[in-house]
Order: structure tokens, then C-alpha cells, then sequence
């Protein structure tokens, strides 16, 4: 009897030490995969618009999972990327639907105040560069950010930004357990 005592002792110490950091992990992981899933979609609207000699946005989304998605500014759970055949900025129906990426319920995405003045979407044109809105020349430097609203891992931010209208870059952050919007310039 005093044997099963101190295995559930043990048991119940490691459980203790073990459910916060799998937490933690989980928590982490889950940056990871929006962060990088957005990278990869920033990358794909880049290399489509080169390739199309077009242009190609993407935005956030607050339906990214339905038949026919709506860009959003606010309470995204995903993004969009289109081929913005109307040059607009926006995406509309008839035109293409290239990619569509969601994230957990427990993942906020918010975007910085340059793409979302711009009807929140980043148009990269057919020389590969985002400009600050359609009708300007000057370079788009913005961010998204994946955030959860969590001390577990403590950096609970990842900065996805795009400087000088094509470089993109991911900067974790600790922004103690606050989700809110971004910086242009992080």
C-alpha cells in the first residue's frame, strides 16, 4: 500500500511540472504553424503576381473556409489569396481564388494599420513589390500578427512583416498576453 502511495505521488508531481509545459508547447507550436503557413502564403502572392504579370493579394479573412470568402479587417480566422484581376485590392467574385489558410480558434490574427487602411489587403503588382495602396508608388511596410492570448510560451507573438514591399521576415515578441494590433514597423 505505502509502494502505491508514492507512485501516485510521483505520478502525480510529474503531472504537475508536465501539463503546463506541454502547454507551452502546444502553445508554441501553434505560432509556428500560422506564422509560417502566412510566410508561405505571402511568398505564394509574390511569386504568383511575378508569374502572372498581374497582380495578386492577400488578405485576411474573417470566412476563409467558405465557398465564396470575404476580405476582413477585424475578427480574421484565416486569410485569402486572389489574383486581383480589376486591380481593385480587393477580392471580388469571378476572380481567382488561389489559396486559403485558417488557423485555430485560438490563434488571433491582426493586421497593422498600412494593409488595413488599404481595404486590408497586400497586392503584390507583376514586379514582385506590395505598394502602400493602389494608387501609390511608395513600398508597403506592414505587419500581421499571430497572437494568442496566453503567458505560455512567453513570447506569445509572432510578427510576420513585409518591409520594403517584399521582404518578409517573422519576429516572435512577448507581448504579455495581450493580442493587439500591430506596428507598420514592429
Amino acid at each position: 500500500m505505502i509502494e502505491l502511495m508514492v507512485v501516485v505521488v510521483v505520478l502525480a508531481v510529474l503531472l504537475t511540472v508536465a501539463v503546463p509545459s506541454f502547454e507551452a508547447v502546444m502553445n508554441a507550436n501553434r505560432l509556428a504553424g500560422a506564422s509560417n503557413e502566412l510566410m508561405a502564403s505571402l511568398q505564394t502572392a509574390r511569386m504568383e503576381a511575378v508569374k502572372r504579370n498581374a497582380r495578386v493579394g492577400i488578405c485576411l479573412s474573417a470566412n476563409a473556409n467558405n465557398s465564396a470568402p470575404a476580405c476582413a479587417t477585424s475578427n480574421a480566422n484565416g486569410w485569402i489569396v486572389f489574383a486581383d484581376t480589376n486591380k481593385n485590392d480587393a477580392f471580388d467574385a469571378g476572380e481567382a481564388l488561389l489559396r486559403t489558410s485558417t488557423v485555430s480558434p485560438s490563434v488571433v490574427v491582426t493586421s497593422s494599420a498600412t494593409p488595413t487602411a488599404a481595404g486590408g489587403a497586400i497586392v503584390f503588382r507583376s514586379d514582385g513589390l506590395a505598394r502602400k495602396s493602389k494608387s501609390s508608388s511608395e513600398l508597403l511596410y506592414g505587419t500581421v500578427d499571430v497572437c494568442i492570448k496566453t503567458r505560455r510560451p512567453p513570447e506569445n507573438v509572432r510578427h510576420v512583416i513585409v518591409a520594403a514591399g517584399s521582404r518578409t521576415s517573422i519576429v516572435s515578441a512577448n507581448a504579455s498576453a495581450a493580442c493587439s494590433a500591430p506596428a507598420d514597423k514592429p
